[in-house]
C-alpha cells in the first residue's frame, strides 16, 4: 500500500510540473498570437493606405486636361 502511494505522489508531482510546462507554453503562443495579430493589422492598414494611393492616382490620370 506504501509503495502504490509513493507511485501515485510521484505520478501527481510529474503531471503537476507537465502542467506548468504547457501553461508556460500556451502563455507564450498567446503572447504570439497577440503580436501577429497585431502584425497583420499593420500590414492590412498600410495596405488599405497604398490601394488608396493608387486609387486617386488612377482617378488623377482619368480625369481630362484642362484644354478640353
Amino acid at each position: 500500500m506504501e509503495n502504490l502511494v509513493k507511485k501515485l505522489e510521484e505520478q501527481i508531482t510529474f503531471l503537476q510540473q507537465e502542467m506548468s510546462q504547457m501553461s508556460n507554453e500556451l502563455y507564450s503562443q498567446q503572447k504570439e498570437i497577440m503580436r501577429l495579430k497585431k502584425e497583420v493589422s499593420n500590414l492590412n492598414k498600410r495596405i488599405e493606405e497604398l490601394d488608396s494611393g493608387i486609387e486617386s492616382s488612377i482617378n488623377k490620370e482619368d480625369t481630362k486636361p484642362p484644354h478640353y
